[in-house]
């Protein structure tokens, strides 16, 4: 299921009988509705491979391997019905169905992961490719869980195997990371989605992931006539080293592939001639003599983006604030004698919902314990209108308890009980019988469970629109700061702010901030919940985007609401810049894999490759469009130590290496510096060297 509104309008929950993804007449009616719009919307624009359009492939239904055994004999019966369904529709192209073993001819069984060379069964028939359709390149972020990096080297170790074993094609998900603007995110997932693919939530590349899979590309493009044309072979070189070998040595149209799965290098024979494979290394041979490409060996330049203050709202008198209100139960109309599930009541037009009830308590003592289970996912408690307690849950257990000590008064109580979703849930069977919102509550022992409960959808600031230009005016908005109660949570905030000058990409840094939603211009720019820690003691995402097609020149609203306590003041809106380049380069790395070319071509017309015309590594180093590189902050050759995120100069240095570098490089966009003695000098005579650079671009 999508991350993104889980997949399934929540309309579909309310159709009487409806059983979500088997064999449900209810469900397969609006499917079938559904796909077949979506399908005509591609035939009406020819947008499918068979029309002469981009789309080669189409999907339907995502992982319900992982589903399916929890209905039964009814899973089977709606793979087979979805599959029937699909190839009815007569795109023209192809359909699969990810991670599905059985998926019925014709439609293709794929493999999603990060290691399908190596965890995929391959083809279910004889006539279907094998196909790896997510790649995941790193893994969505949810609040408060550890951030996943997923190195280069390791995506394309994997990419070169899948290819190796008679891939025939690899979809990276997510290849441009992006944002889930408003309410879209599911459940407990960050606004920023894939910040970490190979272009980023802001558009720029992400070095050297980027750059290091355009290198795997191009030298699996220079394979591509032998593995099209040629039947493969498997040698064993060693134990955990084996050769794929596409065509035929002796012809010049053929391509190996060099594994070495043990996690120690290894030296190798391979046709008579030795090879050095680094370990949890695949090594690319074009044209099974000359190695063009190692997976561990990365040449892409590192890039290093920083956020730059544009704008800092760092003013009270630029800030105004309007308390939302904490209703209780008498200003209620939507009562019941039980506890509503949460996402049945809100159908999904808001996060929030209060749950409100009164009691008369009598005893002289005025200290009571409030216990409260909760299925999901946040809850702030009031009691009498008066702040006190908040509980949370987490993406991997979602149900909480909050215990609190409260002070009653005597006679009426009122407690105010607000309930919030951080997003729809994303996966599972019977998504439709998933709850949300409050599960028992009891006072001084006493469960209110039974008792009349009042219910409010949202907040008044919601209804009104207030985050909007025309709604902000409905309201009275009072000076920063003028609040009798300034620990009490659920504050908006409200200012204005003119466009940055330039083109760079614009973030909102909401680090002072606590949990809540803004707003640019009336338009949503996610939620955020800054004060959700990671295991590291980091929030999540500090950062928010805000696209400049959000913005126009001067006065822009900004918005925002804050659940808890959070300080605006510290609030800036940040220019996105990639600002330095930094290479690291051994003179043992490959000369560039754009230096291959065809040079031979065979009686029979075809092309094959000569090899390479550089013969040593290179340095190479480009700033973004419309940039330059305006300063060499560091250059060595010889024994640096360090990478591109910590370095030095080594007992080993060319005392002109900044100079050699500033000399190819500076004011151009990109520059190239080749990796050997031949341009330093040799500094150390018999020692292998390494030159980094760190350049600034403006």
């Amino acid at each position: 299921m999508s991350r993104w509104c889980r997949g399934l309008p929540f309309w579909l929950h309310d159709i009487p009988g409806i059983v979500y993804r088997t064999d449900n007449e209810p469900f397969k009616e609006q499917m079938q509705r559904f796909t077949s719009k979506i399908v005509n919307m591609m035939k009406a624009e020819r947008l499918y491979a068979s029309q002469g359009g981009p789309i080669i492939l189409s999907q339907i239904e995502n992982e319900y391997k992982m589903v399916e055994g929890a209905f039964h004999e009814k899973g089977d019966a709606y793979v087979r019905w979805a599959a029937a369904m699909a190839v009815g529709l007569q795109t023209g192209v192809p359909w699969v169905m990810c991670k599905q073993d059985d998926a019925p001819d014709p439609v293709i069984n794929t493999c999603n992961g990060m290691r399908c060379g190596e965890t995929f069964a391959g083809p279910n028939s004889p006539n279907k490719p094998a196909l790896w359709t997510e790649n995941w390149t790193s893994f969505y972020q949810a609040y408060g869980e550890k951030e996943y990096i997923r190195t280069p080297e390791d995506i394309a170790f994997h990419v070169a195997l899948f290819i190796a074993k008679k891939g025939s094609y690899v979809n990276y998900y997510m290849y441009h990371g992006g944002t889930n603007f408003g309410r879209t995110g599911s459940a407990f997932v960050t606004t920023s989605y894939y910040d970490q693919a190979p272009i980023d939530e802001y558009g720029f590349t992400r070095q050297p992931k980027w750059g290091h899979l355009k290198d795997l590309h191009a030298a699996i493009k220079l394979c591509s006539n032998a593995l099209l044309s040629k039947n493969q072979t498997t040698l064993p070189l060693s134990q955990l080293q084996q050769a794929y070998v596409y065509g035929d040595y002796d012809s010049g149209e053929c391509a190996a592939f060099l594994v070495n799965s043990h996690s120690r290098d290894a030296n190798v024979v391979f046709h008579n001639v030795s090879y050095f494979l680094p370990h949890s290394s695949i090594s690319i041979l074009p044209d099974c003599k000359t190695v063009a490409f190692i997976t561990s060996k990365v040449s892409a330049q590192h890039d290093t983006r920083s956020m730059i203050p544009s704008e800092k709202f760092n003013s009270e008198g630029r800030w105004e604030e309007y308390k939302e209100a904490v209703p209780n139960f008498d200003n209620t109309s939507l009562r019941a004698n039980l506890l509503l599930e949460h996402m049945n009541t809100t159908k999904d037009v808001s996060d929030y919902l209060w749950y409100t009830v009164r009691f008369l308590h009598d005893s002289p003592n005025p200290q009571a314990q409030l216990n409260v289970k909760s299925a999901g996912h946040v809850l702030r408690a009031f009691v009498n209108g008066n702040f006190v307690g908040a509980a949370h849950g987490s993406h991997s257990n979602p149900s909480f308890s909050l215990d609190n000590t409260v002070t009653l008064t005597k006679g009426m109580n009122y407690i105010s009980l607000l309930s919030e979703m951080v997003g729809l849930p994303d996966n599972g069977p019977y998504m439709e019988r998933k709850v949300a919102g409050l599960r028992r509550v009891k006072i001084r022992d006493k469960d209110l469970r039974s008792y009349s409960w009042g219910y409010q959808v949202g907040w008044v600031g919601e209804k009104l629109g207030i985050y909007s230009d025309v709604g902000s005016r409905k309201v009275q908005w009072n000076k920063f700061g003028s609040s009798a109660n300034q620990t009490q949570p659920l504050t908006w905030y409200k200012t204005e702010f003119d466009a940055p000058t330039g083109n760079d990409p614009l973030a909102l840094n909401l680090g002072s901030m606590g949990k809540g939603q803004a707003w640019v211009n009336g338009q949503s720019i996610g939620r955020y919940w800054v004060s959700f820690h990671t295991p590291k003691g980091q929030p999540s995402q500090t950062w928010y985007n805000v696209p400049r097609s959000f913005l126009k020149p001067s006065g822009n609203l900004l918005i925002l609401i804050e659940e808890e306590i959070g300080n605006p003041l510290w609030i800036s809106l940040d220019r996105v810049v990639r600002t330095r380049a930094c290479a690291q380069v051994s003179d043992s790395h490959l000369p560039p894999v754009s230096s291959w070319v065809v040079e031979k071509q065979r009686r029979d017309g075809k092309k094959y490759r000569q090899g390479c015309r550089k013969t040593v590594p290179y340095v190479q180093l480009s700033c973004r469009p419309g940039n330059s590189i305006s300063k060499i902050l560091f250059a060595s050759y010889g024994t640096p130590f360090g990478n591109c995120q910590s370095y030095a100069q080594g007992s080993c240095h060319a005392s002109n290496s900044k100079t050699i570098v500033e000399q190819d490089c500076l004011g151009k966009r990109s520059c190239s510096i080749s990796v050997t003695s031949k341009r330093f000098g040799d500094p150390c005579p018999g020692l292998p060297k390494t030159l980094v650079v760190d350049a600034q671009c403006k």
